[in-house]
């Protein structure tokens, strides 16, 4: 039965939760947020806010060196209430515009540019500095946070994982959209995957967790255990 709110035990430590797209991280991460009362941070939005940077300018996402000192330039700001989503540019609301299709098919090679990752990671450490998190990307385990009480990565099955973006997307359900789909998650995957800095990768500990038969609440029910078991044994060591 789940542990209710006021009774729960307190959670003093960082969740690093990393994956591909459509395996419900972003969803999870909010939600185990809320349940363990952290701040939750998603990093994946600043780097598509700084992915909205580069397309206003008109710079070429695949352009490094333009790409850098586009965002370098840029104050990219986001919330850490699990209640409340916030992403802003230069102190703009950007928060629907970086789910659009044309961010999402430029973020990867923005996020690949080196000085970008420098300039967020950064940011995204100072802001778990400040207390217990629930934080969510590529790699939060292996760069942004090792020292994690609990590294976890979330993965699918590709079929899955095409029909939840095709939700997320509002896109169709027929075959050909779904294939569709799927074909845009593996090119992203191969190229997260195999790129220079931070490569999308299980880091080194982390548990993974296969959401394809799991509701997000028992994915939720499940991590929070890991959670406060990765405390509990942290505090007797």
């Amino acid at each position: 039965m789940p542990i209710e709110v006021s009774e729960a035990p307190v959670f003093r430590g960082v969740v690093a939760l990393d994956g591909p797209s459509g395996t419900g991280k972003s969803t999870v991460a909010r939600l185990l947020a809320r349940r363990l009362r952290t701040q939750y941070l998603d990093t994946g939005a600043m780097y598509r806010a700084a992915t909205v940077a580069v397309l206003r300018a008109g710079v070429d996402p695949a352009d490094p060196v333009a790409v850098a000192a586009e965002v370098a330039g840029r104050r990219i700001e986001v919330g850490t209430d699990p209640w409340h989503s916030s992403t802003r540019l230069d102190g703009r609301d950007v928060e629907r515009e970086i789910r659009t299709a044309a961010v999402t098919a430029a973020v990867s090679p923005v996020s690949a540019v080196q000085a970008v990752r420098d300039q967020l990671v950064a940011q995204q450490r100072l802001i778990i500095g400040r207390g217990p998190t629930v934080a969510e990307g590529r790699d939060i385990g292996s760069v942004v946070w090792p020292d994690a009480e609990l590294k976890v990565y979330l993965t699918a099955r590709e079929d899955v994982r095409a029909r939840r973006r095709a939700g997320e997307l509002g896109a169709g359900t027929d075959a050909d959209d779904i294939a569709r789909i799927e074909q845009a998650l593996r090119r992203r995957d191969d190229f997260d995957s195999s790129r220079a800095v931070s490569p999308l990768r299980r880091a080194d500990g982390a548990t993974e967790v296969d959401t394809s038969e799991l509701t997000v609440d028992e994915v939720v029910e499940l991590l929070a255990g890991l959670a406060f078991r990765a405390v509990s044994t942290a505090d007797r060591a």
